[in-house]
């Protein structure tokens, strides 16, 4: 079995290994305790702030590293190209690299800013945050990186969705648990009056696909980095758009003004068509709703709850959209 190590043990290691392939002494470390599993610290050298990223030997099996290292060569793309993003150190043109005791880590520029909570962004962040976006997918999706046949997701149809439903709610029923009786209800109505044709004809190409407020940070108006490119692949950019506006703009409800201003920004980079936006949201609540409305719902720490607030809210007003969006 392998031994588990110490936060601790693991930065120390970290810290020899980077001063080894970087020559930079690390005087200081500050944890960063954000995401899930991975390990980050804030670190102070002899030149400058950069922050040291653990990959959880767990969670990195759920990675393919050539494609997390494709993904890193599109960071550093955009980087280069002017997008507020980190840019990534490398060794021997490596990004991801192993230390001295068989850990998988990474380092890049520290960028300073906050992260905001959910639904508490302001209309000159989002707007900054929205013309970010649409710089970013136009850049990913400019024919210098060639395009995929299929994108990431692939909608179930509507009649395996509903019999995902109704298993779910037989089990909860029998289970007694009868707050997740009324979600899966609601995701059950939604999924009935949804009409798959709204997603034919959407638009596949290269997104960011975790563009939410934890890999978002903000200095007074405006956006100061998009974060984490771990989950990058070929889907559709769309679910980028629909992630950060019900992330940044849904607090108890959907605040159409923030909505709008997103869009706005987004249009100085991309074409948005009446009603896109409307459609992007309906196809992000068809992906993700049964990530975060499940059986263990009363077991989900804060960023799940959350996600699965976001998921209620959209199947009970998936038909008001266009008039709460203003047709967006």
């Amino acid at each position: 079995m392998e031994a588990i190590r110490s936060e601790e043990a693991i930065l120390e290691d970290l810290s020899n290994s980077f001063y080894h392939f970087f020559g930079l002494k690390v005087l200081h470390a500050t944890p960063i305790k954000r995401g899930w599993l991975n390990l980050k610290w804030k670190i102070t050298t002899d030149s400058g702030q950069f922050l040291l990223k653990q990959y959880n030997k767990k969670r990195y099996k759920l990675y393919n590293p050539e494609e997390l290292n494709f993904a890193f060569s599109q960071q550093k793309r955009l980087y280069l190209q002017g997008l507020p993003c980190p840019g990534l150190l490398a060794y021997n043109h490596k990004v991801l690299l192993e230390s001295d005791q068989g850990e998988t880590f990474m380092a890049m520029e520290y960028c300073e800013g906050r992260v905001i909570e959910p639904g508490k962004i302001n209309i000159h962040q989002m707007f900054d945050l929205g013309r970010a976006t649409g710089k970013m997918h136009r850049l990913l999706n400019d024919g210098t990186i060639s395009l995929k046949r299929t994108p990431q997701f692939i909608p179930q149809s509507p009649e395996e969705r509903l019999e995902h439903w109704n298993v779910l709610l037989q089990q909860s029923k029998e289970m007694g648990k009868t707050s997740l009786i009324t979600d899966l209800e609601i995701q059950l109505r939604a999924t009935e009056e949804i009409d798959p044709e709204i997603f034919e004809g959407l638009e596949a190409g290269w997104a960011h696909r975790d563009l939410w407020v934890d890999n978002l940070l903000f200095q007074d108006s405006q956006l100061s980095a998009i974060l984490d490119f771990d989950r990058f692949k070929y889907d559709y950019p769309q679910l980028d758009v629909a992630r950060a506006v019900m992330s940044c703009a849904l607090d108890e409800d959907l605040d159409g003004a923030l909505a709008s201003a997103f869009i706005d920004g987004y249009r100085e980079e991309r074409t948005v068509e009446q009603g896109d936006l409307t459609k992007s949201l309906q196809l992000l609540w068809y992906m993700e709703s049964p990530w975060w409305i499940n059986a263990a719902m009363d077991k989900h720490s804060v960023p799940p709850k959350r996600f699965a607030k976001e998921m209620n809210w959209l199947a009970k007003n998936l038909n008001n959209l266009p008039a709460i969006l203003g047709n967006l």
